[in-house]
């Protein structure tokens, strides 16, 4: 009897062991504070690296793999790998990117601390969000104030999309392509629905804007830094991409269209997967922090708990933009894509 309980005794305290090791590791390999987590972001590459180093001070025991593309990139990649998700994130990636991806069932709804502070237009409207945006970018033209004047215009009469079609113009227009780039896409959805996205007015518009079309880069800050650097006259990209070439005294000037500006947000989504990390979590809590919208707004005007510092606008940029059917952009994606593809 004596030799039973000896054993019974024995086998309990392996068993408490092996449970207390067990209990161990699974705390450290799903804790909020450390671990490895692998990002999906489509963020300017010099701002990824000054945010994740806010990041990392703050969290130094979190290892952050970041993988980088423009957000047509990254979207493809996300919808290819559906059935076996290998981002815990996405960070910084279109919203209407995001509606896409919520629309496949592939976002993990996540209501990150600090949420009551997002403003509701930049934010899902559940209850509990499938995405939560960060900052807003617009359309704008950056123009070559001395490449234009040798045409023999001046930057008066570049003022409305129309302006783009004039026969000077004629290969001195880049502007990013909507494929792989957000600012590609943004501009040609927002164009759509100006025009009456019912008819073929836009389709008619872009016809005629291709003829004055010399490239279509991958990026969208690709044309803004070729208006700089005069390779062309007029670069079509986002506004704070042109306000930064003028603060750094490129000769170009950055003029925002008439009939408003085609729009998107930059936003974050935790990834559906079996195993979703609590650090994934910890980061998308940091991501809309005070501490990173402060660093969002060093570069973007517009930021999602508003009240955005605007240096280099003389008008505040919310009232440029347009009126945008998020719903409508999500729904027709694939169909603009193809058919642009198919024209140009």
């Amino acid at each position: 009897m004596k030799r039973l309980l000896c054993v019974l005794i024995i086998l309990s305290m392996v068993a408490i062991l092996l449970t207390g090791c067990g209990g161990n590791a699974a705390a450290t390999d799903a804790s909020p504070t450390s671990g490895t987590i692998t990002v999906y972001t489509a963020i300017e590459t010099e701002l990824v690296t000054e945010f994740l180093a806010a990041f990392n001070a703050r969290y130094p025991d979190i290892t952050v793999n970041v993988v980088r593309d423009s957000t047509g990139v990254i979207t493809a990649r996300l919808i290819a790998e559906r059935e076996n998700p290998q981002a815990d994130l996405v960070w910084g990636t279109a919203a209407s990117s995001m509606m896409v991806l919520d629309n496949m069932d592939m976002l993990e709804p996540y209501a990150p601390a600090g949420l009551d502070r997002i403003l509701p237009m930049f934010r899902d409207e559940a209850a509990v969000p499938a995405w939560v945006g960060i900052t807003a970018w617009e359309t704008a033209f950056i123009v070559n104030t001395i490449e234009l004047e040798r045409l023999g215009l001046s930057v008066s009469d570049i003022r409305c999309y129309e302006d783009l079609l004039r026969p000077e113009l004629a290969g001195h227009i880049v502007m990013p392509a909507p494929a792989s780039s957000g600012t590609g896409f943004l501009t040609v959805v927002g164009i759509l629905q100006l025009f009456d996205r019912d008819t073929d007015a836009g389709w008619d518009f872009f016809d005629a804007l291709h003829a004055n079309i010399s490239q279509y880069t991958h990026s969208g800050s690709a044309p803004a830094s070729m208006a700089a650097s005069g390779e062309t006259v007029i670069g079509i990209s986002f506004g704070y991409a042109g306000i930064t070439q003028v603060n750094r005294g490129a000769p170009v000037e950055v003029i925002f269209p008439a009939m408003g500006s085609g729009w998107d947000m930059e936003a974050n989504a935790l990834m559906r997967k079996d195993n979703i990390h609590p650090a994934a979590q910890t980061f998308l809590d940091w991501a809309i922090s005070d501490e990173a919208m402060a660093l969002y707004n060093e570069s973007f005007p517009i930021i999602a708990t508003g009240g955005g510092n605007i240096d280099g606008y003389d008008f505040d940029p919310v009232d440029q933009l347009i009126e945008n059917d998020f719903n409508w952009i999500a729904d027709n994606r694939e169909a603009i894509l193809t058919r642009w593809a198919e024209r140009y």
